[in-house]
């Protein structure tokens, strides 16, 4: 996700509105070419495009999204050794 500016409070907006999303598992704030990272996990790509209308897009401040499906996860996550 791509915010249209980038404040304080429309950083907190956002953050805000993604905690209310039951479908959002992880959300994670990034530097680089995109604001956010969000990971939701739907049932199929019809529900995905609810979503993508219901959820995301009336999020405050998002300007743009890019859509990435994951079709294998090879590597899942890891307990870290210590």
């Amino acid at each position: 996700v791509r915010l249209d500016h980038t404040a304080p409070h429309v950083f907190d907006r956002f953050a805000e509105a993604v905690l209310r999303a039951p479908e959002i598992i992880e959300c994670h704030m990034v530097v680089g070419g995109f604001d956010y990272l969000v990971k939701a996990r739907i049932a199929d790509m019809a529900m995905f495009q609810d979503f993508l209308q219901r959820v995301i897009l009336p999020l405050p401040g998002v300007r743009e999204t890019h859509t990435y499906a994951s079709i294998a996860n090879v590597k899942p996550d890891a307990l870290l050794p210590i």
